[in-house]
């Protein structure tokens, strides 16, 4: 089985073969400049406690990570959208421990900017069986210390491949989190944190497990 780094790669290769030398450039260059702003520094780190939310899934009906966490350890995916085609590489390989994760006692949920009919997409494409949440106006996510505002000219070039983040997120803002990842231990200190400003690099789902067998003392 390939790693997801593998995966990703493979991505990459794919999306180089269809979008345009200029294209891949703004990319690359909005990926620097994101990194180097100091982004990281602002992102919640292990050992701190997790700020609590209660966020609508995709029937609109609310969800309360003290209750998730309350049952134990708690993974939270954040993810910039249903469009975000390393996204949907990322939470299919998360699929893929989730029976492990609960075999531990934990659970997972994801979190997305994305208005819930639009989140309900993530679910319908990849049959997930945790609940996908809805932060509206990037509330959570910025406070875990993962927003960031897309600069104009990534903004055109959105526009430009048909991605319109202002019907899809609900608001005008043009931002989107790190996609990231935190372990919460049922008391909501953080176990394990990874959020990498460049979207193309996530944590392999095997270290994900490796951060609540840690905790179990396994």
């Amino acid at each position: 089985m390939s790693t997801l780094a593998e995966q990703l790669a493979a991505n990459t290769a794919a999306r180089r073969k269809v979008l345009a030398a200029e294209d891949w450039k703004t990319i690359d260059g909005s990926i620097a400049a994101l990194g180097a702003t100091g982004i990281r520094s602002s992102v919640l780190k292990t050992g701190e406690t997790a700020p609590d939310f209660v966020l609508p899934n995709s029937d609109g009906v609310p969800v309360s990570s003290i209750e998730l966490r309350a049952k134990g350890p708690l993974v939270v995916k954040f993810y910039r959208g249903s469009w975000c085609s390393y996204c949907n590489v990322e939470v299919r390989a998360l699929m893929g421990v989730l029976e492990e994760i609960r075999s531990l006692g934990g659970d997972m949920v994801g979190i997305t900017p994305e208005l819930p009919d639009e989140a309900a997409k993530m679910t319908e494409k990849h049959g997930l069986e945790f609940e996908v949440l809805s932060d509206r106006g990037n509330t959570i996510a910025r406070a875990y210390g993962l927003v960031w505002t897309l600069p104009d000219h990534v903004r055109e070039f959105y526009g430009k491949i048909g991605l319109d983040l202002e019907r899809s997120n609900g608001d005008d803002s043009w931002e989107l989190p790190i996609p990231g990842n935190f372990v919460l231990a049922p008391d909501g200190i953080l176990l394990d944190v990874f959020a990498d400003p460049d979207y193309r690099v996530r944590q392999e789902p095997a270290d994900v497990v490796a951060a609540i067998r840690r905790w179990r003392g396994g």
